[in-house]
């Protein structure tokens, strides 16, 4: 049976995020597409895929490289580190303001789920402990390698990426930018008291297991101001062979750094069930955007009670919108929604990127 809002939602309601005032708290949440060239130039057909879904009260941009070497964990994922990068990225967030929606940058360093296969480098990471699984290189299927630790002074250059990327990915039209500390990148796998077995000032005790994170969201935040910046992390998330023995405490330390700053919103991947959802809510002041992580991610019902009672601020979904370019006229109308074709998540071309048919496409009379 489809959902419908009842009268007057919590989710349809304005809400500010930082600099943005989004028109809606339905967020499209990031997604891989793999629809990149072979030079992380994004796709020419991403600027008519993100315009599509432009109804989404801020549309967060799939996962996106901030060096080369911060790429490498996927075929054909987009960077923003070239001119090439930056003006591409400029018609898409054109072609998204001229729809009338918002749109935020995810800016990634993949670490150790890179493969060489892939970036042409080394992966690197906070420990030389590699994540046990595969990568679907050029060649096919391969381990992922055992990553170089990173040096202590090798770790200022990454923040200078993820500031150089803000710059350009704000001068390309963005709205904002949102740094990716979840599901076992580079950043998450500093955060992690199992991948992180450092015994500098980035390693060791929460706070500086968190100190790389922060690091990263305080230089961008000066860069291009706070209310241009949101934070993703995921505690207690298994993605990336990831696993935490305290999947509390570096997040509470990093979010008592962070808080000060007044950034745009922090992203959380997390079932709103979990004790976890309500230590870091308690300690978060600003905009909480909840991501179930569930793979249906269509409990709007669950959803827009959380919103009601104000545990949350919005929330970011991922397949329904991919599959729904007009989703949020579906939830207001009761319509049924298309369903996600997974074989053709990360394809090339338009099959499962822009030909989900709207409401309106289906009603269109057929010709004879």
């Amino acid at each position: 049976m489809a959902f419908k809002f009842d009268l007057d939602p919590s989710l349809l309601k304005p809400v500010r995020v930082g600099d943005t005032v989004a028109g809606n708290r339905i967020f499209m949440a990031p997604l891989t597409r793999s629809r990149a060239k072979a030079d992380a130039t994004p796709s020419d057909l991403a600027a008519q895929y993100y315009a599509q879904r432009a109804a989404a009260g801020v549309i967060i941009t799939e996962a996106t490289a901030v060096s080369a070497a911060a790429n490498g964990a996927y075929l054909n994922t987009p960077g923003i580190y070239t001119a090439r990068h930056q003006d591409k990225w400029a018609e898409i967030a054109g072609a998204v303001h001229s729809a009338g929606g918002h749109m935020f940058m995810q800016l990634w360093h993949v670490g150790r789920m890179g493969h060489p296969e892939i970036s042409g480098l080394e992966s690197v990471a906070p420990s030389a402990i590699a994540a046990d699984m595969t990568a679907h290189t050029p060649s096919g299927h391969r381990p992922l390698p055992v990553p170089r630790a990173l040096e202590t002074d090798e770790i200022p250059a990454i923040v200078r990426d993820f500031r150089e990327a803000a710059r350009r990915a704000v001068d390309a039209g963005m709205d904002g930018v949102e740094i990716h500390s979840a599901n076992g990148y580079l950043l998450h796998q500093f955060l992690s008291d199992v991948t992180n077995r450092r015994i500098d000032h980035y390693g060791g005790s929460a706070a500086n297991r968190a100190r790389l994170t922060a690091e990263v969201v305080e230089a961008v935040s000066d860069e291009i101001g706070a209310g241009r910046v949101g934070l993703r992390i995921s505690p207690g998330n298994t993605a990336g062979a990831m696993t935490e023995i305290d999947e509390v405490s570096a997040y509470e330390a990093l979010i008592e750094r962070l808080a000060p700053l007044d950034m745009a919103y922090l992203h959380v991947v997390i079932d709103p069930t979990e004790p976890t959802f309500g230590v870091l809510r308690a300690v978060w002041p600003g905009p909480f955007v909840l991501n179930t992580g569930r793979g249906t991610d269509t409990d709007f019902c669950q959803l827009e009670s959380y919103a009601q009672w104000g545990a949350i601020s919005a929330v970011a979904v991922g397949r329904a919108f991919l599959a729904n370019p007009d989703l949020i006229d579906r939830l207001i109308l009761g319509a049924e929604l298309n369903e996600p074709d997974v074989a053709t998540f990360y394809a090339s071309g338009p099959a499962g990127y822009t030909d989900y048919p709207t409401l309106a496409e289906l009603e269109e009379p057929q010709s004879a």
